[in-house]
């Protein structure tokens, strides 16, 4: 685990599984809306964003968390050794990204974007969870296990299978 792509839809607790494991298994984090985002939460401008992206895919070891745009994903689905794809039920995903968002007047989420406002971030999850269906499909799931000849791949169903993959891959270490 050197090369690690970590995606799936918005409130699964990808951020927080991908800054426990950058700790455990020693290596850097780079979360995509850091890279896609200003800090007043505009976008950069597309060619910053793929010299970025490029930049990190060289590195010996990292962890991508997000999705960024479909060719920088299938990019890193390419150069990745470990996939883990956090698919909770989408009641999960709504309730994190509510519960986020309410405890955010007195908590300000960890690895939030500086400057960034939690409640336009949990508006625009809540309008791509709407969208999700339509995205992360089984078809869309065959494309990268297509593209995952000799990878680890963790796809995470449940909260279960989440406390079990820390467990075994992080807690453990």
């Amino acid at each position: 685990m050197k090369r690690i792509a970590v995606f799936g839809k918005p409130g699964g607790g990808k951020s927080t599984l991908s800054r426990h494991l950058a700790k455990a298994v020693g290596v850097e984090l780079f979360p995509l809306d850091r890279i896609e985002y200003r800090p007043d939460g505009s976008k950069v401008p597309a060619e910053e964003y793929k010299s970025s992206h490029r930049d990190i895919l060289i590195k010996d070891g990292w962890i991508i968390e997000g999705l960024g745009t479909l060719e920088s994903f299938w990019q890193r689905i390419d150069s990745a050794d470990t996939l883990i794809y956090v698919d909770l039920p989408y009641w999960q995903h709504y309730w994190f990204t509510t519960k986020r968002l309410l405890k955010s007047p007195f908590l300000k989420p960890e690895g939030w974007p500086e400057g960034s406002s939690v409640l336009k971030g949990t508006l625009a999850s809540w309008k791509y969870l709407r969208l999700s269906p339509n995205f992360w499909t089984t078809g869309f799931l065959d494309k990268i296990k297509a593209r995952a000849a000799g990878k680890a791949v963790y796809h995470i169903k449940s909260a279960s299978d989440l406390n079990t993959f820390v467990n075994n891959h992080i807690t453990r270490r």
